[in-house]
């Protein structure tokens, strides 16, 4: 894209968090709440880069759009903001992959790894880019990089491809709890799909899955049998977002599935981890305290975790 950037800081009235972070040995980092960037793929080994202006900080080089956190703003909310409002990312258009957390102690960056939904062509969308590319995966390296960014790119690329998914056996998670859940068993399931949905907003801590970084958003598919076929549709865009403040649109509504076994429920979870291997899913988890169950699905190459972790999380 041509250069058509002004020069110098956009104008107007400023968010108190757009401001220099000081640490006390006088380290400087931009933004006094801490600061939050996107790096999203598009599915096809390419990621979105920005051109900095040149009187940014380290302006000339490339990393992700992002920027400070205002104050009382969520990483995740900030790193969506700062890439719709610099480099014109739909606000529906990404799920949320992992992130990654720089702690300074005095200042934080949390890099926000998502994957587009659909294709989009980004847009220089205020004064602080030069350019806007999709650029592949092997070639990154090739440019100037931000140096924040070039430090972290190597373990980011690592990480590219890994797309965590989480089966949930509902019938033997409800039934780990004496609640009652034998009078209503379909009201049961609903509500373990709403905490699904919740839990797919808010994301996993990393050590959770044994991967790196900080949080996860898995992929879920909950397999539901027998009378809990009945359970009601759980609107996913609704309750969505979690205690880190994630918004619905960008992570829970297209992370969770539900199906209703036709047969064997046990047969319909093997399938779901089945087709999650061999769709890349990596690590694939099922949720269940059923032997047979586990040994099937640990044969697969899947993962178990029991109903008391579910609950935990």
């Amino acid at each position: 894209m041509p250069d058509v950037t002004p020069p110098g800081p956009p104008p107007g009235p400023r968010d108190p968090g757009d401001a220099w972070a000081v640490g006390p040995d006088g380290t400087k980092a931009w933004g006094r709440f801490g600061a939050a960037g996107l790096l999203v793929d598009d599915g096809a080994g390419r990621v979105l880069l920005q051109h900095r202006v040149e009187w940014s900080h380290h302006g000339g080089t490339w990393g992700i759009p992002g920027g400070a956190r205002h104050q009382g703003e969520d990483a995740v909310s900030a790193a969506l903001r700062e890439s719709a409002e610099e480099a014109g990312v739909p606000e529906d258009g990404v799920d949320l992959r992992h992130a990654a957390v720089l702690d300074l102690g005095f200042w934080t960056y949390t890099t926000v790894v998502g994957r587009a939904r659909r294709p989009f062509e980004p847009v220089i969308a205020d004064r602080e880019s030069l350019a806007l590319s999709w650029v592949p995966v092997a070639e990154v390296d090739d440019l100037p990089l931000h140096p924040g960014f070039g430090a972290s790119w190597p373990a980011l690329r690592a990480a590219i491809t890994t797309a965590p998914h989480v089966v949930v056996d509902a019938a033997n998670v409800v039934g780990s709890v004496p609640d009652g859940w034998w009078k209503d068993r379909a009201g049961a399931a609903e509500r373990l799909v709403a905490s699904v949905v919740a839990l797919a907003g808010r994301g996993v801590a990393s050590g959770e899955l044994a991967l790196p970084f900080t949080r996860w958003w898995p992929r879920w598919t909950v397999v539901l049998e027998g009378e809990a076929r009945a359970a009601g549709d759980v609107p996913l865009a609704d309750g969505a977002a979690g205690a880190a403040g994630t918004p619905a649109a960008a992570g829970a509504p297209a992370a969770v599935d539900v199906v209703r076994a036709q047969g064997s429920g046990d047969d319909a979870i093997v399938e779901a981890a089945r087709a999650a291997l061999a769709s890349g899913g990596a690590p694939v988890v099922v949720v269940t305290a059923d032997r047979e169950l586990r040994t099937r699905v640990e044969a697969l190459g899947a993962e178990v975790r029991g109903p008391g972790w579910f609950r935990e999380q």
